[in-house]
């Protein structure tokens, strides 16, 4: 018997990083998750890792026609929805100076708009008691160079938690966000030369106050319990960097 036995999960952005990860923890325990990404073949990839208890559907977080169909499927599938992971995003690098009116909307499309009108749209199929989980990010209580924009996306996501929990607070829904610092989730080696990558990775380790970067897994086991376990909290944040947007 596994501790999420009958529980049905979904999980945008789920066919790689944080996603896929929280998507194996889930499933390990008996879930079912509905995962979606953009690209097909990585949602291939990701369903073949998770095998029988996943279902993979092709799903792109800035078309709202995307997010109707999705909101069509889960309920072909599910029914009901015990937990929902909004976690669909794209990172984008710009100084300030540099920053395209493209770009902007690209970040605050897929990392604001997005999640928004999916929980909209999902909201009707949550079950009573039922988690939402956001993913924000520290950027958005740090002023660091060349995220201005990506950093604007994920505050604009922290203040739908507060909106969207009290919101959603009569029909018995929670809404949280967990926030990620420094996490190794490979994207630095598919973005950078390895060498820079490195030393990239290196020094965000020196920098943080535990001197290491984190693991999806970390990251995973904070949404789960935010979707799960976190059942007398709503509209939080909860911050997994190592204490380095804290300390």
């Amino acid at each position: 018997m596994g501790k999420y036995d009958g529980k049905n999960v979904v999980i945008t952005g789920g066919s790689s990083g944080f996603g896929l990860t929280t998507a194996r923890l889930l499933i390990a325990e008996g879930a079912r998750v509905l995962i979606t990404g953009r690209k097909q073949s990585t949602l291939d990839s990701a369903s073949a890792q998770l095998g029988a208890g996943a279902i993979a559907v092709r799903s792109d977080a800035a078309s709202l026609a995307d997010i109707d169909e999705l909101a069509e499927r889960v309920r072909a599938e599910f029914g009901t929805v015990d937990a929902l992971f909004a976690n669909a995003g794209v990172t984008g690098f710009a100084p300030f100076e540099e920053t395209s009116e493209q770009l902007f909307d690209e970040l605050l499309t897929i990392n604001a708009k997005g999640p928004y009108f999916t929980v909209q749209k999902l909201a009707p199929l949550l079950a009573e008691g039922s988690g939402v989980v956001l993913t924000t990010s520290v950027v958005n209580v740090l002023g660091l160079p060349a995220l201005s924009a990506y950093a604007a996306s994920k505050a604009a996501l922290r203040s739908m938690t507060r909106s969207l929990a009290r919101e959603l607070l009569p029909r018995g829904i929670r809404v949280n966000a967990v926030s990620p610092g420094p996490i190794d989730t490979g994207i630095l080696e598919k973005t950078m030369p390895a060498e820079v990558a490195a030393q990239t990775m290196a020094q965000m380790a020196a920098d943080n106050p535990m001197r290491r970067v984190g693991t999806p897994e970390e990251v995973a086991r904070a949404v789960v319990f935010l979707a799960f376990e976190a059942t007398f909290t709503t509209g939080a944040e909860l911050v997994v960097d190592g204490g380095g947007s804290q300390l």
